[in-house]
């Protein structure tokens, strides 16, 4: 039997917890779905509408996970566990400073964010209710990004993995006792995942304070490194508001083409977000090797283990497209028994199938530079491929373009970023050594 190699071996280590805990965590909201459901349909409706304000709060502070880690992992390479542990602290405080902001300045918002994603009358006060409460469990978010992203710079994927579980686990529980048990309604719901939350994040700053203390680093708010902390994010802030625009402007396209279009298109998105949930596995893996080798002043074995990651994703890939294939005439039988819906998402699945591969590789490259660091260079470059697709996007609605057209507008935004990314990796401008980049 085929025993893997030293490098797989490692990749594998960081890359399966990663995947475990990436699959969990939108666990949160589905669970939450699935209570809050028995209620009726307008407070399910609520839940989606606050769920979606929520998750792009989130989804934009997602640098503090990703920033955190290649800056921790830089000092773990060069052999600093203070300094790598004394950075992570920095990443935590910034969190801990962000969440508090959106609490304060989000509280008063509230209708207004309800009524940008159009609720009706009827749905509007369970989402505004939902959101209040929600709202409070913001700062443990936050601050469970930057702990995951201190402990994956640390090499170590398996606790945010236990906990991920964890949190999801109490958060079914509370849910159920607090909605069905006690007939708290939506306001339930909210306040069971907030303890959840809160909680899993406790769990962090004891682990990363048990760090702390093991390597003699201060745990005390550091004004400079908290400055250099957010400094560092912007960069990646604006990569991911980037990837956000994507995402929002292919739905509001597939919304305007039809009802039978936006059903279409949601299914095949869940498909291709479930894929990419192992390929952001890799990536992750990628950001961990790659800040620590490039903090151990070991260029060649960046460039080794880039080769040995790309190939993984492309791999992956290849193995996702077969598996969508295979399983495509029959899937659509899951979601709808509308015939023009079903053929829509047959066609639409060919598309997502044959962009495995291309996504296997942006994921991975995208993961190896934010993991050196270069995140100056991803914000021009996925601005660069937004500002491509979005018009190409707004003429296939424009020139009665079908669901397929939009797909294949993002396979272009998908070739334009694996073209840019390809481009940066074969030179040496991002392969910074040392502690600091």
């Amino acid at each position: 039997m085929l025993r893997p190699a030293p490098r797989d071996r490692e990749i594998l280590r960081l890359a399966l917890p990663a995947f475990g805990a990436l699959v969990a965590e939108p666990l949160f909201l589905l669970s939450d779905s699935a209570i809050v459901g028995r209620l009726g349909t307008a407070p399910l409706g609520g839940l989606g509408v606050a769920g979606q304000a929520l998750a792009t709060l989130v989804y934009l502070c997602v640098f503090l996970a990703y920033g955190t880690t290649a800056g921790v992992a830089r000092r773990v390479g060069a052999g600093d566990l203070r300094a790598a542990v004394r950075q992570g602290v920095d990443g935590m405080w910034l969190a801990l400073l962000i969440g508090a902001v959106l609490v304060a300045a989000g509280r008063p918002l509230v209708p207004w964010l309800v009524g940008l994603f159009g609720a009706s009358a009827e749905v509007a006060p369970y989402a505004e209710t939902y959101l209040r409460v929600s709202l409070f469990g913001i700062p443990g978010m936050l601050l469970m990004l930057a702990g995951t992203g201190v402990l994956r710079g640390l090499q170590d994927t398996r606790t945010p993995l236990v906990v991920s579980v964890g949190g999801f686990s109490a958060n079914l529980a509370l849910n159920v006792l607090f909605v069905l048990g006690f007939g708290w309604g939506i306001g339930g719901s909210a306040a069971g995942t907030v303890i959840a939350q809160t909680g899993g994040a406790a769990v962090y700053v004891v682990v990363v304070l048990r760090a702390a203390r093991r390597y003699g680093a201060p745990v005390r708010p550091d004004v400079a490194g908290v400055r250099a902390a957010a400094s560092a994010g912007v960069a990646l802030l604006v990569r991911t508001a980037a990837l956000r625009v994507v995402l929002i402007v292919g739905t509001a396209v597939a919304a305007r083409m039809g009802d039978a279009e936006i059903a279409a298109y949601q299914v095949g998105f869940q498909v291709w977000t479930l894929a990419a949930f192992a390929l952001d596995a890799i990536a992750i893996a990628g950001q961990a090797l790659t800040g620590r080798h490039l903090g151990a002043a070991d260029a060649a074995e960046v460039r080794a283990v880039t080769r040995r990651m790309v190939g993984w994703g492309a791999a992956c890939g290849v193995v996702f497209a077969g598996g969508i294939l295979a399983v495509r005439s029959w899937l659509p039988d899951l979601f709808t028994g509308d015939p023009r819906v079903r053929a829509l998402l047959l066609a639409s699945l060919l598309v997502v199938a044959v962009l495995q591969p291309v996504a296997g590789v942006v994921f991975v490259l995208d993961g190896i530079l934010i993991g050196a660091g270069d995140g100056a260079y991803l914000a021009v470059t996925t601005l660069a491929a937004t500002a491509v697709f979005v018009p190409v996007a707004l003429g296939v609605h424009a020139a009665g373009g079908g669901l397929v057209a939009l797909w294949l507008a993002i396979g272009l935004w998908m070739l334009v970023r694996m073209a840019t990314l390809a481009l940066r990796a074969r030179g040496d401008a991002w392969l910074v050594t040392g502690a600091v980049r």
